[in-house]
């Protein structure tokens, strides 16, 4: 028996209620393991399309599914912890508390979903900052990193709660060109070593190409699905 896809979109599509359609209707699968790359023109809703995958936008029509579990009548409460739960998010701007060292910002989604406790929590986190390459600077602030290691500190927390999915919007764009690398260099160890799903939405068409799949659209619709 086929195995269900991790996450699918059936007939997604995003109107704003002025009229303005974003996503026209998307239909797509991911499995496990895949590394995918969402290329397009500006304003052609590669972003509006990795928000409703990752549950943070509702479709104006279709739905999303994860895990073979229809999320369309979940409220908002049950899909922020679907969320949390589930879904890793990297975003251009990394996000993290100003006030909170890299530690403390990798904590918080471990501490706010409650699987584990005390010590626990630390040491975890820790592991995911030393991974990366943090772990000497763990205790430090945001302020205090450099931007390839403030997005990688968002790698970290975006793994906190182990996801099977890292949904990733324009990650490197404030980062040079060896610092985007770097940051794909850990999404592609994701993907080929732990078999996460990663999806990316990139301008760089030379990161691009590093991803096994790559999704283009134009206008709010998909143009071509290549790869996988």
């Amino acid at each position: 028996m086929p195995q269900a896809p991790l996450l699918e979109a059936v007939g997604a599509t995003r109107q704003l209620p002025e009229g303005a359609v974003l996503v026209r209707d998307v239909n797509l699968a991911f499995g496990r393991g895949e590394f995918v790359a969402v290329t397009g023109p500006s304003g052609s809703g590669k972003s509006s399309l990795l928000y409703l995958l990752g549950l943070l936008d509702r479709p104006s029509a279709g739905h999303v599914a994860l895990e073979g579990r229809d999320t369309a009548k979940l409220s908002t409460n049950e899909l922020a912890a679907l969320r949390l739960a589930k879904l890793g998010f990297v975003f251009q701007f990394h996000f993290l508390l100003p006030e909170f060292s890299a530690l403390d910002n990798v904590e918080i989604p471990i501490r706010r979903l409650g699987r584990l406790k005390g010590p626990a929590v630390r040491e975890r986190a820790m592991a995911l900052l030393g991974a990366l390459g943090l772990g000497a600077a763990a205790r430090k602030l945001p302020e205090q990193l450099s931007g390839g290691m403030r997005q990688r500190c968002a790698v970290a927390r975006a793994l906190a709660n182990d996801p099977a999915l890292i949904l990733a919007d324009e990650p490197t764009g404030n980062l040079d060109t060896a610092n985007a690398a770097g940051v794909f260099d850990i999404f592609e160890r994701l993907t080929r070593e732990e078999g996460r799903t990663v999806i990316v939405v990139t301008h760089d068409p030379d990161l691009a190409k590093r991803a096994t799949r790559r999704i283009h659209l134009v206008d709010g619709r998909i143009v071509s699905d290549t790869g996988g």
